[in-house]
């Protein structure tokens, strides 16, 4: 019989895209060829944005792995959409006839089909040709345990009132401490528009799946994911298992490209003595924000790397190169020159945070960006600009401990005053006894995710589990 194949659909943004592949190579290994790998790609919405993947979709090919792309016709995406998991999952939904039609065309047995974090509407299709279905999860687990969480949050609070205005203005997630309604989800933020809902469905639709695999590992959050076990999560239902088998990071490097500006600047650096401040792919900032950071930076004296870029141009969605001149104060660099680099264009993140120089990470909390800084032990400052970000924050400094917080007024486009981020970065970098346990935790989590990732480690065990469930789960779809 021919070799089974495991069918993956990722959303087209490329930290998603990148992740679930990733995994997908991983079962690959652990499965001795046993499996390979069918990804169905869903154009990019954007042209603008499709290249990145594109060049990666070609690297794969070549890389000679059982991998096979299928690439989707195109389909018009909703326009009238009111937030990011609206439109995910109204747009996902588009494609479940091709997706169906993909699926059932397979002459080899299907071990599963894994959907990503918003892509719940595909299930029914994926029912409907008997074939098992799985969620991945590019996020922590505090975020599936919200997901499943939320159904019974909408129903144990009045429709008519926002999270934020019940008694205390928390919400009850099983293995976290209260939740400010203030640190929720954007999809969860106003209970009266759309997206809203399709949030809850997500979450809902969750435990039809026969597993969720999920980029954490498991000594990161014992707590949720006892949480999640115990069935605390879904009330009164038990939740699917949940597999945790990160950090799910690519770490290849190319060994003929020179070293970047950025890391010669770190090599005359001392050890641990650098903030590094880095937004995503997505992040930027106007003028006015990009001023209080300068001046934050400037009385912090503190040392740093700073990558600044400026707003997306009309029409687009991705930041431009920083015009530094428009964006900083008069004075600064030459004030800052003998400790500071501002840097207007993107920058090699996984390359900076390994490097020994950087002692704290000023971000903006995107999950991979977190994985990413604990997987090298540098410390962080979370400063969420969206969608799950202001949790993924809370959780860092509440639940994890590895992360000094920022107060981040949400109401002003996530707007931190010069004050508070010289207090965060101080209070990251020196020698106090609470910067200490932060540096001293997080170091901790470094090793035990490299320990997780090790033959016997709970990761590695967690993707032969799956990897297991998944070969004795496959069969021929149902046409």
């Amino acid at each position: 019989m021919a070799n089974s194949t495991l069918v993956l659909v990722p959303v087209w943004g490329i930290g998603h895209f990148v992740s679930m592949l990733e995994a997908g190579k991983r079962l690959l290994t652990r499965s001795r060829r046993s499996l390979t790998i069918t990804v169905l790609v869903m154009p990019e919405p954007e042209a603008k944005l499709a290249s990145e993947i594109a060049d990666h979709i070609r690297q794969e090919e070549a890389s000679g792995l059982p991998i096979r792309f299928h690439h989707l016709p195109a389909m018009a995406p909703p326009t009238d959409h009111s937030g990011i998991e609206e439109f995910i999952s109204r747009y996902v939904q588009r494609y479940a006839p091709h997706v169906k039609a993909a699926v059932a065309g397979l002459t080899c047995p299907v071990a599963g089909v894994v959907v990503d974090l918003f892509c719940t509407t595909l299930f029914d299709v994926v029912h409907e040709l008997g074939v098992p279905a799985y969620v991945y999860l590019i996020g922590s687990a505090a975020m599936c345990a919200l997901l499943l969480r939320s159904p019974s949050l909408d129903e144990e609070v009045r429709a008519e009132v926002e999270f934020e205005d019940t008694e205390g203005g928390t919400v009850d997630v099983p293995g976290l401490p209260p939740v400010p309604a203030s640190c929720l989800p954007t999809g969860l933020e106003n209970r009266k528009i759309t997206t809203y809902k399709w949030f809850l469905y997500n979450g809902r639709r969750y435990t039809e799946a026969s597993g969720i695999i999920v980029n954490t590992i498991a000594e990161l959050e014992p707590s949720v994911l006892g949480a999640i076990a115990d069935g605390r999560c879904p009330s009164g239902t038990r939740a699917p298992w949940v597999y945790t088998i990160g950090p799910v990071i690519p770490f290849t490097q190319s060994a003929e490209k020179a070293s970047h500006e950025c890391v010669r600047w770190l090599d005359s650096q001392p050890p641990a003595s650098v903030v590094f401040l880095c937004f995503g792919g997505k992040g930027s900032f106007t003028a006015p924000q990009a001023h209080e950071i300068a001046r934050g930076l400037e009385r912090s004296a503190q040392r740093f790397l700073w990558v600044l870029r400026g707003p997306p141009e009309p029409g687009n969605k991705l930041p431009t190169d920083g015009n530094l001149a428009e964006l900083l104060p008069a004075g600064f660099m030459d004030k800052t020159k003998e400790r500071g680099l501002v840097w207007p264009a993107k920058a090699p993140q996984k390359e900076i945070l390994a490097h020994a120089a950087v002692g704290g990470f000023v971000t903006h909390g995107g999950w991979n960006s977190i994985l990413e800084s604990l997987w090298v032990g540098v410390p962080m400052v979370p400063w969420p600009l969206g969608a799950e970000q202001h949790y993924n924050a809370f959780t860092l400094v509440a639940d994890m401990g590895v992360a000094v917080s920022v107060k981040v007024d949400r109401k002003r486009n996530n707007f931190v005053e010069a004050a508070e981020l010289e207090r965060a970065v101080k209070a990251l970098m020196d020698d106090s006894e609470a910067a200490r346990k932060v540096r001293e935790r997080t170091m901790a989590m470094k090793a035990a995710c490299r320990k997780a990732v090790e033959e016997g480690g709970s990761s590695s065990l967690a993707l032969q589990r799956l990897c297991e469930a998944l070969l004795v789960g496959a069969v021929l779809p149902t046409v």
